[in-house]
């Protein structure tokens, strides 16, 4: 899905791994959610359907539902796959938040280690056991290639992010991930760890920036049957992008080099658009009406044109 606005007052454009974006003059920012799908910092070569517009909507609603917790960039979303929000200068690193030994953080456990990011894990846990108290496990935000993981002392002695302000974005984290995980609560569903990007607007405030609490920046189980399926040693139900993951190291392909990415058929390209469509119903309670696929582009440089000529 490649989207080329015409756009006024725009100053530069950045083209990410899953957005396009447009820096506007007065600091403003556009930012239009593609059904690109990436996996590994690998952008894979189909799109899927739908999937820019759950994204954005589910996204929408928690930065509605979070902003007297914790300010935000947002503005307004003049179409479903559109949002319009103040620029912040990014800090450059991503804050992670763990409530279970899943996903990255498993694998790290079942290689053998016991400390991420600085932090000791605990002997005897097996994956997706519930961690006493969740975990922050930073990564450093790259502009290409793969994030890594960075500790909270190595993030201040290096200058990234000055102590203050990281005790600010530590506190935020806590905070939106404690609401995200009573949202979740509510439909049913575990937040079982994520990922929140901040930054600072020229005025010196910080704000939460891009989605969340999305199926690209989270993982989230069935609450029910998860206590069974631990002890029986089972997997659990999930709905995130892991399952992508799962089925790419399947197939060998982690985005290493020399690995051959493999060919993603109508049919699987179908199932992970329906996964999709099954976070949002879930996660928000609404039925997801489908929109017409054809002049994506076109509706959206209508809706934006209409937005900024009010």
């Amino acid at each position: 899905m490649k989207i080329d606005l015409n756009l006024k007052n725009v100053k530069s454009r950045y083209s990410g791994k899953v957005r396009e974006i447009y820096y506007l003059e007065n600091d403003l920012i556009v930012i239009i959610v593609t059904d690109r799908l990436s996996a590994f910092d690998i952008v894979l070569p189909k799109g899927i359907p739908y999937k820019g517009q759950i994204l954005n909507q589910i996204a929408l609603k928690m930065l509605y539902e979070t902003k007297n917790i914790v300010p935000n960039w947002l503005i307004e979303s003049p179409d479903p796959n559109v949002s319009i929000g103040r620029y912040g200068e990014p800090f450059k690193i991503e804050m992670v938040i763990r409530g279970y030994l899943s996903g990255h953080a498993a694998r790290i456990y079942k290689s053998g280690l016991r400390e991420i990011c600085g932090i000791k894990l605990q002997e005897g846990m097996k994956e997706n056991d519930k961690f006493d108290n969740p975990i922050i496990t930073p990564t450093t935000k790259a502009d290409k290639g793969h994030d890594v993981d960075i500790s909270k002392d190595e993030i201040i002695s290096k200058g990234i992010v000055s102590e203050k302000d990281y005790n600010l974005l530590e506190e935020f984290t806590r905070k939106l991930f404690k609401k995200g995980t009573e949202i979740a609560k509510n439909k049913g569903l575990i937040l079982v760890d994520t990922k929140y990007e901040f930054g600072k607007l020229s005025s010196g405030e910080i704000i939460l920036l891009d989605e969340i609490h999305t199926p690209d920046s989270s993982r989230y189980f069935y609450e029910n049957g998860y206590n069974e399926r631990q002890k029986n040693n089972l997997p659990q139900k999930q709905l995130s992008k892991e399952f992508v993951r799962e089925w790419l190291i399947s197939k060998g392909f982690q985005g290493l080099e020399k690995q051959k990415l493999p060919e993603f058929h109508s049919a699987k390209i179908e199932s992970i658009s329906n996964r999709y469509i099954e976070l949002y119903e879930k996660i928000t309670g609404d039925n997801f009406e489908k929109p017409h696929l054809d002049f994506i582009e076109k509706r959206i440089q209508t809706n934006l044109e209409k937005y900024f000529d009010n």
